[in-house]
């Protein structure tokens, strides 16, 4: 009983790991992303959140500070609760 429960748990740590690379993959690609477009933010925490979150939704980000929306239509389309753009 003992080996059938260790090699269960030990395929249980692999998977799980390769799930976790998977998932911090992505949250270096937007954190790398949003840091450049919210490098001259006057707000950068606030600039850094919606952007995260705009990113892991559409798994892009326009390039430079401002503008270049068009190279993400996602990003570019999503709205807040008031119906003003959410990304910035």
């Amino acid at each position: 009983m003992k080996p059938v429960f260790a090699a269960v748990f030990l395929l249980c740590l692999v998977f799980s790991s390769s799930l976790f690379e998977v998932t911090m993959a992505a949250s270096g690609f937007c954190d790398s992303k949003c840091s450049a477009r919210c490098s001259k933010a006057g707000i950068k925490d606030r600039c850094l959140k919606y952007c995260g979150i705009c990113c892991e939704k559409c798994k892009c980000v326009p390039s430079g500070t401002y503008g270049n929306k068009h190279e993400c239509p996602c990003y570019r389309d999503m709205k807040n609760s008031k119906g003003k753009p959410k990304c910035p």
